[in-house]
């Protein structure tokens, strides 16, 4: 396993899926499976004892939930990405998946390119999540907050509109022209005065509140 590769664990209770899955991931060079775990408990052991870089969580586990173990997940060891892989869109997972801070939902009716992009893009600290997905959550987030994101700038503004639109940072800086880092900074204040806990999460909520439109496809 090289150093450079992205170590990633599978939490996944059916083995046959799990083993195609865990075959499917070390066919690309960028990526080495570490382990797979069927149960919450042996999840939060092998995180224990591998810190791996990404998780593909499955929802429904014999011990538990894989939001609650996700929760539980970031609060031992927050370097470590989440990602969700569920059989259904249920968009009331897809909430209470973001609001865990996962950086990723993947359904299993999706190509495997799209689980290996998502995989790739938590590893960045990227969030993603398809549009068609995110659009289920408009006007379904819980809204006991004031008015987030009244003081957005039009920069801020704009970044939250490309990022509604499923642009990465670096695809957002070389569509605006300005540095990664400069990106960088914009979302994570943009995700304060949203008062949100990831990227997902302040768009969906700037789309709610009417912050910015939100184009269905």
């Amino acid at each position: 396993m090289s150093d450079t590769q992205i170590r990633v664990l599978i939490v996944e209770d059916h083995l046959m899926f799990a083993q195609t899955l865990r075959w499917a991931l070390d066919q690309e060079d960028d990526i080495a499976v570490t382990g797979v775990a069927g149960t919450v408990a042996e999840a939060l052991e092998s995180v224990a004892a591998t810190v791996p870089d990404v998780i593909l969580m499955d929802y429904r586990l014999p011990d538990g939930d894989g939001v609650d173990a996700a929760r539980r997940i970031k609060a031992a060891a927050p370097s470590v990405k989440v990602v969700m892989l569920t059989a259904s869109g249920d968009e009331g997972v897809l909430r209470t998946a973001i609001s865990a801070g996962c950086s990723g939902y993947v359904t299993k009716d999706q190509k495997i390119e799209e689980l290996f992009l998502a995989v790739r893009a938590a590893n960045s600290g990227e969030a993603l999540v398809s549009p068609e997905l995110l659009s289920r959550l408009v006007g379904r987030l819980d809204g006991d907050r004031t008015r987030p994101g009244f003081d957005l700038t039009p920069r801020e503004t704009e970044i939250l509109r490309l990022l509604g639109a499923g642009m990465s940072n670096q695809a957002i800086a070389e569509r605006l022209g300005i540095r990664l880092a400069t990106v960088r900074n914009h979302v994570q204040n943009l995700i304060s005065k949203m008062q949100a806990h990831s990227k997902l999460e302040a768009v969906a909520t700037a789309a709610r509140l009417g912050v910015i439109s939100y184009e269905r496809g």
